[in-house]
C-alpha cells in the first residue's frame, strides 16, 4: 500500500505550503530591502519630450522607440558636426538611443553624466532636503565622478529614479564575440560598482569576464556589457518573486541585442534575477544571441530549456553553498519563476561552478564557473567543465565542425 507521506498530492501541497511561507517572508520581514528614498525624477522622459519637437535642419528627429535600423540609417545620412550638435544639444536621448553609433552614445553619455554630477552637487547642500536625502546626493554624484573616470566607455546611463547604466569593456564596434551579463536584484546606479566584494557588482562582473576571455583566447576580437540598464527588484521583496520587472528587462534586453553594431556572435550571462529577464526574452532574441548561461537562478519562467523557444544554448550553474537553491522552484499565480534550471529534466546544459563561493561568487578570477562563461563568450565548448562528466554538456555542439559528443 502506497504510504500518505509519499504521494503525489502531499508534495504538491508541501511545495505550495512553502512557497506561499516564503512569499509572506519576502512580503513582511526584514528580508525585504527596499529603499524608500527621494531620487531625481524622470529627466530622460523631459529630454525624449524635447527631441520629439526638435529638428536638424528641415528634417525631423527619427522616433527614439523605433528600429535601431532606422535610427542607424539616420545617423549615417550625418557628417561629423551634426551628430556632434545632436549629442551635445540632447545627450540623455543620443546617449540611449539604439541604433545611434556606439562612440557617439559614449560621447553623449558623457555629456549626461557632467550635467548629473552638477544636479547631484547642488541637491548636497539643498537644505530642503533630509540629511538622509543630502547623503544620497552625495554618493549619486560620488558614482558619477567614477564613471567619469579615464576613458570608460558608458553605453546608456539614465539618472531618473534610482538610475540605470551600461557599460562597455573592450572594443563593441570590431568585437567578433559581445558578451552581456544581466545581473539581478538590487542593480541599480549605485550598486554598479563596489570597492568591496568588486566581483560581484555589474562591472566586476564585466572586467572580470573580459580578462578571462582575453586570457582563454588571445586572438578573438571580444567585449563585454556591463548591463545594468533594467529596473531590477529591490531587495527580496514581492518584485524579486514576480515577472513584472523581467518582462520589462526583457524588452531592454532584446533591443540591445538587436542594436548591437556589426556582426558579433552574442552570449548573455544572467545571474540571479537577471536569468529571469533572459528567460522572459529567450524567444524573442536575434539569431546572433548563441549563448544563454545562468547561475544561481531561482528560474527561467518556464518549466523546461525547449519552452524558451531559442536556438541558443542554454547552460546552468550553481554552488553547492548558494543560498538560492532553498528558494522553492515554482511557479503558482505567478508568483515563482518555474523549474530550477540545472536540474537534468530542466534540459539545459549544466556547467561545474567549482571555486564560486555563494551567490555572489561567479564571477571571481581563478573559479571554474568563471573560466566556463570565458570558454563560452569565446565560443571554446570543447572546454568547458561539465558538472558531471558522465552526462556531457558538450554533447551535440557544433566546434569547428565537429559536433562534440
Amino acid at each position: 500500500m502506497t504510504s500518505f507521506d509519499s504521494s503525489p498530492t502531499l508534495s504538491v501541497w508541501r511545495a505550495l505550503l512553502a512557497l506561499s511561507v516564503v512569499f509572506v517572508m519576502l512580503a513582511t520581514t526584514g528580508w525585504t530591502a527596499v529603499q524608500h528614498q527621494r531620487a531625481p525624477g524622470e529627466p530622460l522622459k523631459v529630454a525624449f519630450t524635447a527631441w520629439e519637437r526638435g529638428r536638424i535642419g528641415a528634417r525631423h528627429l527619427p522616433d527614439p522607440a523605433g528600429p535601431a535600423k532606422a535610427v542607424a540609417a539616420f545617423f549615417a545620412s550625418l557628417d561629423t558636426a551634426q551628430q556632434t550638435r545632436l549629442a551635445t544639444k540632447y545627450p540623455l536621448v543620443v546617449g540611449n538611443l539604439n541604433g545611434a553609433p556606439v562612440t557617439l552614445r559614449y560621447r553623449a553619455n558623457r555629456i549626461a553624466l557632467m550635467e548629473a554630477r552638477t544636479v547631484e552637487e547642488h541637491r548636497m547642500h539643498d537644505g530642503r532636503l533630509s540629511s538622509d536625502g543630502r547623503h544620497i546626493a552625495g554618493r549619486r554624484m560620488n558614482r558619477y565622478e567614477s564613471l567619469l573616470g579615464g576613458d570608460r566607455q558608458i553605453l546608456a546611463f539614465d539618472p531618473s529614479g534610482q538610475g540605470r547604466v551600461a557599460e562597455v569593456i573592450g572594443d563593441l564596434d570590431t568585437a567578433q564575440r559581445v558578451s552581456v551579463v544581466v545581473p539581478g536584484v538590487d542593480t541599480n546606479l549605485l550598486t554598479f560598482e563596489r570597492t568591496d566584494r568588486w566581483y560581484s557588482a555589474p562591472v566586476g562582473m564585466a572586467e572580470s569576464l573580459y580578462s578571462a576571455e582575453r586570457k582563454a583566447d588571445p586572438e578573438t576580437r571580444t567585449a563585454v556589457i556591463a548591463w545594468a540598464d533594467y529596473t531590477a527588484p529591490a531587495g527580496l521583496g514581492v518584485d524579486a518573486a514576480i515577472g513584472k520587472l523581467a518582462e520589462n528587462g526583457a524588452v531592454r534586453l532584446n533591443a540591445l541585442t538587436e542594436a548591437l553594431p556589426g556582426r558579433a556572435k552574442v552570449g548573455l550571462f544572467c545571474h540571479s534575477y537577471g536569468s529571469v529577464v533572459c528567460g522572459v526574452a529567450a524567444h524573442a532574441l536575434p539569431s546572433r544571441v548563441t549563448d544563454i548561461a545562468v547561475a544561481g537562478s531561482p528560474g527561467m519562467r518556464v518549466e523546461n530549456a525547449a519552452q524558451l523557444a531559442t536556438r541558443a544554448h542554454v547552460w546552468s550553474m550553481r554552488d553547492s553553498d548558494d543560498w538560492i537553491q532553498d528558494v522553492p522552484y515554482l511557479a503558482v499565480g505567478g508568483l515563482g519563476h518555474g523549474a530550477d534550471p540545472v536540474t537534468r529534466a530542466f534540459g539545459a546544459r549544466v556547467l561545474s561552478a567549482a571555486g564560486a563561493v555563494g551567490h555572489a561568487g561567479y564571477f571571481a578570477p581563478d573559479t571554474e564557473s568563471l573560466g566556463n562563461f570565458a570558454e563560452i563568450g569565446v565560443g571554446a565548448y570543447k572546454t568547458v567543465t561539465c558538472a558531471d562528466e558522465r552526462v556531457s554538456c558538450r554533447s551535440g555542439i557544433v566546434y569547428d565542425g565537429e559536433t562534440l559528443a
